[in-house]
């Protein structure tokens, strides 16, 4: 009887080769059809700068990759690089505890003294460690909100703090309680939320606290904004681990560490300056982070990704996309000097010729004031353009004098403005010269040639290579 392997074994590399053809081709024709891990999740419908990824025409290399349902990045002036459903309402979870010390640090002076309630010390979750009865300041309280966010620190201020705003120190916690949240709501419409309702200063949404609490990445992007201009806030959220202070109800102190909870303070990344986390079952892992690089701030606003950890890998990723892809531009590029004094006797570029109109064939040259200038750019939007309005230029000319403006526009938003100064002294006629100028414009006219000097341009814009693209 013939083994039915037997063919096979006489050709085992034959065999063996066109086993390897075949998972080879298996293989490549598999993670052809499958995108990349690296970019898991980059939608046609995400925003960068006002418009949709599909209609800018970006490639997914171009775009952050991110696991969040909801996404925001924006800079400290309030420009949003990048929007994922940022206007969709959804729970926040403890990111809630950004407007509790907004509110408060606008509300009450940081020696108020804040004391935590039964209702405070019992409400659960992540916690401060007080307890009933314990008192201490509101910037000590503010710790205990930012840093652990204790949820149990947000009623305590929230009861404490509502005293001071409704200007009675004998009014019922309940009370106190409601007056602050209605401030969270007045502040936020006030900051120009477009979809945000405060029912507590924690943002637990379920059992007891299940309700109408809301708010989205955009909203929570002003608050972050607002919030960073408070010193005391920044000083706090920035900080990875303190130990505190309280004053226990049978007069002790008691030491309590606070740890904060945004890793990307621990993990060193680039300018990580704050702010706060948050987790619910229905706000999923969630975080409002910042960083500051040389000045520029900026802030990403991640909720409901899908885990803890990728929470604060989303916040990287679009940070580091905003700062990968924003430049400096050098506005002044041409290639043509001049020795001026306006500026002490030194070269300076000739950045136009502008026509003298009292001269026929007589051109001003013409520079700026700092020639080194450059503006902060955001490579994916585009190229910068040029315009120039040259000044009727009559008369004696000094080296200085404004003869025009420059105007430099990406994607039709005015970058900056510039004037054109003069880098020279020019004269004007005089009495005879005048006559000449006035018999040659007469003799120009009947032979159709020019009777002005024509203005020209001499400066340059190099085109913006965004940096992924050009990889």
């Amino acid at each position: 009887m013939t083994n039915g392997y037997a063919h096979l074994k006489k050709q085992p590399f034959t065999w063996y080769a066109s086993f390897l053809a075949c998972v080879l081709a298996l293989t490549l024709a598999l993670s052809a059809a499958v995108p990349s891990g690296a970019f898991a999740d980059v939608r046609k419908a995400d925003v960068v700068l006002g418009l949709s990824v599909d209609s800018r025409g970006l490639s997914v290399a171009q775009c952050p990759s991110i696991d969040a349902e909801y996404a925001l990045v924006m800079d400290a002036a309030g420009t949003v690089y990048f929007e994922r459903n940022a206007t969709d309402p959804t729970q926040i979870a403890s990111i809630t505890k950004i407007m509790t010390a907004l509110v408060a640090l606008e509300s009450a002076p940081l020696d108020t003294v804040v004391v935590t309630s039964a209702r405070a010390a019992t409400v659960g979750e992540s916690s401060a460690s007080l307890i009933e009865g314990d008192t201490m300041t509101l910037d000590v309280a503010l710790k205990a909100l930012l840093l652990s966010s204790g949820n149990d620190a947000a009623i305590a201020i929230a009861e404490s703090v509502g005293k001071v705003i409704a200007g009675d120190s004998n009014m019922g916690g309940d009370e106190a309680y409601a007056v602050f949240i209605d401030r969270m709501n007045t502040r936020a419409a006030e900051l120009g939320c477009i979809d945000t309702v405060f029912e507590n200063p924690h943002g637990l949404d379920d059992g007891i606290w299940k309700g109408s609490h809301h708010s989205c990445a955009s909203d929570v992007g002003l608050m972050a904004q607002a919030a960073m201009k408070d010193e005391v806030f920044r000083t706090i959220v920035a900080t990875p681990n303190e130990t505190i202070t309280v004053t226990r109800a049978d007069g002790t102190k008691a030491d309590l560490y606070l740890e904060s909870t945004d890793e990307m303070l621990k993990n060193g990344f680039d300018g990580a300056c704050g702010i706060k986390t948050g987790f619910t079952a229905l706000a999923g892992p969630s975080f409002a982070g910042a960083a500051n690089r040389d000045g520029d701030e900026m802030y990403a606003i991640v909720i409901h990704s899908t885990s803890e950890a990728q929470r604060f890998t989303d916040a990287q990723t679009l940070l580091d996309w905003v700062y990968e892809h924003t430049d400096d531009y050098r506005l002044i590029n041409a290639h043509m000097t001049t020795v001026s004094n306006v500026n002490g006797s030194a070269e300076v570029p000739v950045v136009a010729e502008v026509a003298h109109t009292e001269w026929i064939d007589c051109t001003v040259k013409a520079t700026v004031a700092d020639p080194e200038q450059t503006i902060d750019i955001f490579d994916l939007n585009g190229n910068i353009s040029q315009s120039v309005e040259y000044e009727t230029i009559t008369g004696n000319v000094h080296a200085g004098e404004k003869v025009g403006t420059l105007t430099f526009k990406q994607r039709n938003e005015v970058m900056a403005t510039v004037d054109l100064i003069a880098a020279e002294d020019v004269e004007a006629p005089d009495l005879f010269q005048g006559i000449g100028v006035w018999w040659d414009r007469l003799f120009r006219g009947f032979s159709g040639q020019p009777s002005v000097a024509e203005s020209v341009l001499l400066n340059e814009t190099p085109l913006v290579i965004d940096k992924t693209s050009a990889q």
